[in-house]
């Protein structure tokens, strides 16, 4: 899964006016062949004549396209940082996650919506699409929240030569672990696939000479502590190298906010090309 964005056709693409957007945020929907409809993608492109790094931001379950530039200015945190000098220039890409049930888990479901191949192959293509300043081939960084964060340990540690960095806040670690949280049976989602290949632990595992820089964080007060701290116990034991850091808050917004510029700070890191490092 590694298509250009000259390889993948999108039956229609709309864009943003930039004589209207604001904060750097430009808003992109598609006709998505992966999902077999229509869907957003938020970014936020900095003011940069030349832009090396994408990362790729996923929410949590209730959300979408819009959450992390909406609810914790994820945008702001980077330009803030960007100058300052902290990190160089990045494209962030914040797809919705297909809208279906209350979270997709970011899996291949069937009947055509194939969310995993939306974010690893289509969410890139878009944004070379609509960031000109984009070098052709840049470093993909994942990141992401509670189920987004899933989504990043996944689909980082399942396809490895894509990604330099992975990074996840609050993640559900386990998929058994968003039942909690959706109303749909959980039945449903184990039944898109294998249990070795919805379990990132497995992928970490498999792939872990290959493993994109790795790091991790939960709030003490959040219910999925014990499955960051399994996830953690787990690589420590088998010695794949990763960091995971237990902070204060919990499993909400201010928590995230808080905590972002960690993902940025990491994907600046393993993104950057050696000769500007």
């Amino acid at each position: 899964m590694n298509e250009g964005a000259g390889s993948i056709h999108f039956p229609t693409v709309e864009l943003s006016d930039p004589a209207f957007e604001r904060d750097g945020l430009r808003y992109v929907t598609v006709r998505s062949p992966a999902l077999g409809r229509r869907a957003d993608v938020t970014l936020w492109i900095p003011d940069a004549p030349r832009i090396d790094t994408v990362l790729l931001l996923l929410h949590g379950v209730y959300g979408s396209h819009w959450v992390w530039s909406l609810k914790a200015g994820a945008h702001r945190t980077a330009q803030a940082l960007l100058e300052r000098g902290e990190i160089e220039p990045m494209v962030i890409a914040m797809p919705t996650d297909g809208l279906d049930r209350d979270g997709s888990g970011y899996l291949a479901w069937p009947q055509g919506l194939d969310v995993e191949r939306w974010i690893v192959e289509e969410v890139p293509a878009i944004a070379r699409l609509a960031a000109p300043a984009l070098t052709p081939t840049p470093r993909l960084a994942i990141g992401g929240l509670s189920m987004g964060g899933y989504g990043a340990l996944r689909l980082g540690a399942k396809f490895p030569h894509l990604f330099h960095a992975i990074s996840a806040h609050s993640a559900i670690t386990r998929i058994p672990d968003i039942a909690p949280f959706v109303q749909e049976p959980l039945e449903q989602y184990l039944a898109c696939s294998s249990a070795q290949d919805l379990d990132p632990l497995y992928w970490m595992r498999r792939h872990h000479r290959q493993l994109p820089a790795l790091r991790f964080d939960c709030g003490v007060s959040d219910p999925l502590l014990p499955g960051n701290r399994a996830l953690h116990d787990a690589l420590e034991m088998e010695g794949v190298a990763h960091v995971f850091e237990e902070l204060p808050g919990s499993h909400d917004w201010p928590y995230w906010a808080s905590h972002f510029e960690r993902t940025l700070r990491h994907a600046d890191l393993h993104c950057r090309p050696k000769e500007r490092t």
